[in-house]
């Protein structure tokens, strides 16, 4: 009997890993959605869950700085003077909502199978978050050349701040797509772990975020000052 049963496995085993051993590596396109096969450890709907809880506190943040800026803004005797953000501001606003519509296009693609595409869509998304970083960069250097420092007015002073926080989350958007560009580009069968899948999705979840922060908090430049 114990023969019978080992002739039986033997041949389930063959079709799991390809009559490799293992069961096989999760490749590009695998989005964990069903028939697809992923490695058993935590489910992407876990790293979602984390994502959006770590949103929440990037959120919860944010919004203490504008309620900072806004009571400041309010108090008797305030020596709040508006800041006319620099125009260079504006053009950095068109890369962070061309850099999200970048990223659904690299997500089609991935979904779609088309590695090239992918990677070149994926890639663009990175390079328009460093060219906005470079537009940031770009508009303190305005403001010095013109005299306006951190601790000129308390307007400027949350500008700067607003801007610096907002820029460090950027750059960690940035650092992430890279680094999946990078995976990819060398195979994800050589880095166990995270599903390409999963990655892309929680990623884009990401800095499709932080686009949606900047375009608010220009917002609230242009109309609080």
């Amino acid at each position: 009997m114990p023969e019978a049963v080992s002739d039986i496995e033997e041949p389930a085993v063959a079709l799991l890993d390809g009559g490799g051993g293992r069961p096989p590596d999760p490749g590009f396109g695998d989005d964990g959605g069903a028939g697809s096969w992923r490695p058993a450890g935590t489910p992407q709907s876990t790293y979602t869950t984390g994502m959006l809880v770590a949103l929440g506190g990037i959120s919860m943040f944010f919004m203490a700085l504008v309620s900072a800026s806004v009571v400041h803004r309010g108090m008797p005797g305030s020596d709040w003077v508006p800041l006319h953000p620099p125009s260079i501001l504006w053009v950095t606003s068109a890369l962070a909502v061309a850099s999200s519509l970048t990223l659904v296009r690299a997500r089609r693609m991935f979904k779609a199978g088309a590695e090239s595409g992918f990677s070149r869509w994926w890639m663009a998304t990175a390079v328009l978050g460093v060219c906005f970083l470079s537009g940031q960069l770009l508009a303190w250097r305005q403001l010095v050349s013109a005299g306006v420092y951190l601790a000129s007015n308390p307007s400027v002073g949350f500008f700067y701040v607003f801007t610096a926080a907002h820029g460090l989350h950027l750059l960690g958007g940035v650092i992430a797509l890279l680094w999946i560009g990078w995976r990819q580009s060398h195979g994800w069968r050589k880095s166990p772990g995270i599903s390409p899948g999963t990655a892309t999705a929680v990623a884009a979840l990401y800095w499709h975020f932080v686009t949606g922060l900047w375009l608010f908090l220009f917002s609230f430049f242009l109309i609080g000052g």
